[in-house]
């Protein structure tokens, strides 16, 4: 009788601690890098690339969540059509593509952007475009903030094809299983 009531409080000891082990796992971060890239600066921007695609070529999962001025890294084209005119105007004031972006520092309207993508070539480094591709590539995962398009007037179709579309929530969901979360 003893024995049976110690095999039983053993086996009761051993499903509470699997029921732990299971709620430790479901907290435990996976191998996923999840970033909220803010900035439209053309060297902010790179930097969000190479250390997506670094990840990436380890083998962890990447997503980017692309709000305000660093929607402009996934822009493709500019339309005007079907916007209002503040819509218009902001549609004129922001890049329609990367390769509009400018520098943080020393923008020199455009000679900067010039000047260090040239210094990049010299250096046979990537350019944004190219890392842009190589993440596409790689699967890294684009999301572009809604709330941000809708403000800016930026449309679906003046995005990349890969980009989806979510809120806030769909950066927190990836954040939160993510060993590593960036704010560029």
């Amino acid at each position: 009788m003893e024995a049976t009531a110690t095999l039983e409080a053993l086996e009761a000891r051993l499903s509470r601690l699997e029921s732990e082990l299971a709620a430790i796992r479901e907290n435990v971060p996976e191998d996923k890098v999840s970033m909220v890239v803010f900035s439209g600066d053309l060297d902010k921007t790179l930097a969000a690339f190479i250390i997506a695609t670094g990840a990436a070529t380890m083998g962890m999962d990447v997503s980017m969540f692309f709000t305000f001025w660093g929607l402009s890294a996934i822009k493709q084209k500019r339309l005007f059509d079907d916007k209002s005119l503040s819509e218009r105007m902001m549609a004129l004031m922001t890049p329609s593509s990367s390769q509009e972006l400018n520098p943080s520092k020393m923008a020199f309207m455009g000679a900067g952007a010039a000047l260090l993508r040239q210094m990049m070539k010299e250096k046979d480094v990537a350019s944004l475009e190219d890392l842009i591709g190589l993440a596409r590539e790689m699967g890294v995962k684009f999301t572009a903030c809604e709330m941000s398009m809708d403000v800016m007037g930026i449309k679906r179709e003046e995005l990349l094809p890969e980009a989806e579309l979510g809120g806030v929530a769909a950066f927190m969901a990836d954040a939160l299983k993510s060993r590593t979360s960036l704010f560029i």
